[in-house]
């Protein structure tokens, strides 16, 4: 970075400072935020298999997670109220201990192959109610425990970054080796004296017995 560069940069730390770049949203952008959900919002969640959930640690650090199950996983619940299973995973309780702390989540939910995105803000609660844990039994099994958001915005958000990815074009996907096995990594970052291709073989027996 060049001395002349440097000193002519600015810290964009207001609302007004990002103003100087930005131009100011549209009313088109402003009004497209719902607070409650539409047929078009519930038949996109109803087709949704995979969504990330965003939340915020005890000590303030953001955090952000991968969700899925069969298509329609998440219920909506009513208008104003979606709910998802919690099925077994890591045991960090991420996501679940970060509610408790601060339920305000963010969502944002994809579908295969099509470029937009639904996003979903509100206050999220864990809960074993059995109405709730009832709805999502899985061959016999119920969920550890459902969470239940009180929907606040919804409004869905253009394509331009799955554009730009161009994330759903099969031509666009890795060769296998372009990025080494999470048994490669795991091996690596904690310097195991193990064959990375056994430890890929317990992930995936793991993967199989546990997803449900």
């Amino acid at each position: 970075m060049s001395d002349s560069h440097h000193h002519d940069s600015v810290a964009l730390d207001s609302e007004g400072a990002l103003r100087t770049v930005y131009a100011e949203p549209t009313r088109t952008v402003i009004d497209k935020c719902f607070p409650r959900l539409d047929p078009h919002s519930r038949r996109f969640l109803e087709l949704s298999p995979f969504f990330c959930i965003g939340s915020s640690r005890a000590d303030g650090l953001g955090d952000v997670s991968p969700r899925s199950g069969e298509p329609g996983f998440v219920h909506a619940v009513d208008d104003t109220h979606i709910a998802f299973p919690d099925r077994p995973g890591n045991n960090r309780l991420d996501t679940l201990g970060n509610i408790i702390h601060q339920p305000a989540v963010g969502m944002l939910f994809f579908l295969p192959g099509v470029d937009d995105m639904l996003r979903i803000n509100g206050l999220a609660r864990v809960t074993t109610e059995p109405v709730l844990m009832d709805r999502f039994v899985h061959d016999g099994k119920p969920p550890r425990s459902v969470v239940l958001i009180e929907v606040r915005e919804v409004y869905f958000h253009c394509s331009k970054a799955l554009r730009r990815s161009d994330l759903w074009n099969p031509e666009k996907k890795l060769r296998k080796g372009e990025f080494p096995s999470l048994g490669q990594v795991v091996r690596d970052q904690f310097r195991l004296d193990i064959a990375a291709s056994d430890i890929d073989r317990a992930l995936e027996e793991d993967a199989k017995t546990n997803l449900y």
